[in-house]
């Protein structure tokens, strides 16, 4: 996993500023990778050199409110698209790609739904259903989570507050927040976090995401509270989810919700896996996303030939599950 970034583009939409990276391979197949809730265009992905092995042009950015991006105060998940279109025209790019990470997931979905003659493909990690979704939304999260989605529906100004200590904390101490969600987390995801780079990597994503406020995690939280503004059915390209069978900061429900109303869907429930497994599993991923004539097939030896072809490691074994 890596931060270096080969550019950055400042993109304007409406007087709001998009604080936006460019890496990978210049000419290679652009996908859109959209941060975790909190998070930041820094967050982990692999290295520039195996994104630019993979044949990728991999895109980031701060949703408003988060490191560089101007905030944008009650936007929905749907203006994810909008966002996202501007960034495309603003670097020359007609069609692309995009994967979403946690609380990315929503938006990446925004995308699929809202910009369907541009998306060739969709994956979606560790994601969210919408709060009016037919299962026990809060069943299996952490009680810090189950706090926050919590405040953000029943009382926001108390949400306000309790994430702005949070994110002063977090400047002061850029290890706190991380010490936190340590003491949530499942021993497979604390496997993940202790190594030393990933720590230095996820800390400072949150510092940077964190810099001016809380007002990014703040609008995320209210904004999934409320209708995403488009119909998870109306999807009709492909779409990747994949989630960790002991994830309990998302829990593996709302994956198996969304893989029930989308038409057109790989899922992926991964034994052995929970949360940060999400960003081990990027490559692949990305490879998914790019290569669709060799990972078509249902069987998992089809992506592990492709990936055989550039040099990357196989999928770790997963569970092919229909909903």
């Amino acid at each position: 996993m890596s931060q270096q970034r080969a550019s950055e583009h400042p993109v304007v939409v409406d007087d709001r500023s998009l604080a936006v990276d460019d890496s990978g391979d210049p000419g290679g197949e652009p996908v859109f990778l959209l941060h975790g809730t909190p998070g930041s265009r820094s967050g982990p992905r692999p290295r520039d050199s195996v994104i630019y092995r993979l044949g990728v042009r991999l895109i980031s950015y701060d949703r408003p409110g988060y490191g560089g991006s101007t905030r944008h105060e009650k936007r929905d998940v749907a203006s994810a698209a909008r966002d996202v279109a501007a960034i495309a025209d603003a670097l020359g790019i007609e069609r692309f790609a995009v994967v979403g990470r946690s609380g990315g997931g929503p938006h990446a979905l925004a995308c699929a739904a809202l910009l369907p003659d541009r998306i060739t493909r969709t994956a979606v990690l560790v994601g969210i259903a919408p709060r009016d979704a037919d299962l026990d939304w809060l069943d299996g999260m952490t009680d810090a989570n189950v706090h926050d989605h919590t405040q953000a529906y029943d009382d926001s100004s108390r949400l306000v507050e309790r994430l702005r200590l949070r994110a002063d904390r977090t400047m002061s101490d850029p290890d706190s927040f991380l010490r936190v969600l340590r003491e949530q987390m499942r021993h497979v995801d604390r496997q993940i976090v202790d190594d030393v780079v990933m720590q230095r990597l996820l800390s400072a994503t949150y510092q940077e995401a964190l810099q001016h406020g809380p007002y990014g995690w703040i609008d995320d939280l209210l904004a999934f509270r409320e209708p995403w503004g488009f119909e998870i059915e109306s999807i009709k390209s492909r779409v990747l989810l994949w989630h960790g069978a002991d994830d309990n900061f998302s829990p593996v429900n709302h994956t198996r919700w969304l893989a029930s109303k989308l038409p057109n869907c790989d899922l992926r429930i991964q034994r052995g896996a929970a949360h940060f497994g999400a960003m081990e599993v990027l490559p692949e991923v990305l490879v998914w996303l790019i290569d669709g004539d060799a990972t078509d097939a249902d069987d998992p030896a089809a992506l592990d030939s492709a990936l055989d072809r550039i040099g990357t490691p196989g999928l770790v074994p997963a569970e092919s599950a229909s909903p």
